[in-house]
């Protein structure tokens, strides 16, 4: 996050970033600028091709000089440059070797040299070499041992040394070594204890030490210590406060201090602090101004002094002030332009 001082204010104001949200409607992906002091800013002008369908993911490069959206139709993943002055540009070829089936997920690796994209049908997970000046190149070899159904979200861990998704069915998910130069390790073994249900959501630690899971039947969220040299340890125990209903999302702070997570009953959304020596605490008060309906994601700033709800129904994108001391602070102002759709993904550049 850069930094710039207000000129004779004698304090430090945040340069804006970029939020990208992929929603259902078109254009299926929209952009704008984003600062904590001010809100929602700007929408950049829509790509001038769009995405083939509603936009399910949607991912910054680790340089912020690409984005990519999942969608349903083929080619399943569309990808374009990026610029915080011009926004997008005009969209990479598709992958020669196409995802099978609907695109429900998609992510860069940190090092900016590789893109995943999990998707509705067998290998259900497809991993590509990535540059911004080329675009995709040929297709990794899949995994000896595929995700065990749809893969719904695809995370790689902050290191990058890791990739790990949520999938339809038991076990409902999987994690695999990762490198760039050689794609998809042996599986992990799966952790003692599963997630109950389909996992929808999930997310490494900013410290690489845990991995949490948001998914369809209670706990609804679930979280377990992670090494990239043994993998998944013994699951935390569950959040004294459960989250009510489905798990569709899960995000940790940048600090590694707080976890939130997006479902489909009221609240709608909750956070928790979070310690990986100690798991959750006890749950933050609710937001005073609560998302409407059924949320679909979330996501810190790069900052961590925001957090953000994507959800069904207008306007489709919540964001609070968020402090690890309080909680959830004041709502932010809707977008002037708003997404047209349900929020089903957010990205930043730089987060």
């Amino acid at each position: 996050m850069l930094w710039s001082k207000a000129i004779g204010a004698g304090a430090e104001k945040k340069k804006p970033q970029v939020i990208a949200l992929a929603h259902d409607s078109s254009p299926f992906i929209s952009a704008y600028t984003w600062s904590s002091d001010t809100g929602f800013g700007v929408k950049f002008a829509n790509p001038a091709i769009l995405p083939s369908g509603n936009g399910n993911k949607v991912s910054f490069s680790g340089t912020g000089d690409a984005v990519a959206v999942a969608h349903p139709n083929e080619p399943s993943v569309s990808a374009y440059p990026w610029s915080s002055a011009t926004g997008f540009g005009a969209k990479y070829a598709n992958p020669a070797t196409l995802p099978v089936g609907i695109g429900y997920a998609v992510s860069f690796s940190p090092d900016g040299n590789a893109i995943a994209v999990g998707h509705q049908t067998t290998p259900y997970i497809s991993a590509y070499p990535w540059s911004s000046a080329t675009g995709f190149g040929v297709k990794y070899a899949n995994p000896a041992v595929l995700p065990g159904n749809a893969v719904l979200d695809v995370s790689f861990s902050r290191s990058g040394d890791a990739i790990a998704v949520a999938h339809i069915n038991a076990p409902n998910l999987a994690a695999y070594p990762w490198s760039s130069a050689t794609g998809f390790g042996t599986r992990y073994a799966n952790p003692a204890t599963l997630p109950t249900g389909t996992s929808r959501g999930v997310s490494f630690s900013p410290a690489d030490d845990a991995i949490a899971f948001a998914h369809q039947s209670s706990p609804f969220i679930s979280a377990y210590p992670w090494s990239s040299a043994t993998g998944f340890g013994a699951k935390y125990a569950n959040p004294t406060t459960l989250p009510p209903a489905t798990g569709y999302g899960v995000a940790f702070s940048p600090a590694g201090d707080a976890v939130s997570v997006a479902y489909e009953a009221s609240p709608f959304i909750s956070a928790y602090p979070w310690s990986s020596a100690t798991g959750f605490g006890a749950k933050y008060a609710n937001p005073t101004t609560l998302p409407p309906e059924v949320s679909l994601y979330t996501a810190f700033s790069p900052a961590g002094d925001a957090v953000f709800v994507g959800h069904i129904t207008s306007p489709n994108i919540t964001a609070y002030a968020w402090s690890s001391a309080t909680g959830f602070g004041a709502k932010y102002a809707n977008p002037a332009t708003l997404p047209p759709g349900s929020v089903r993904g957010m990205s930043f550049t730089g987060g």
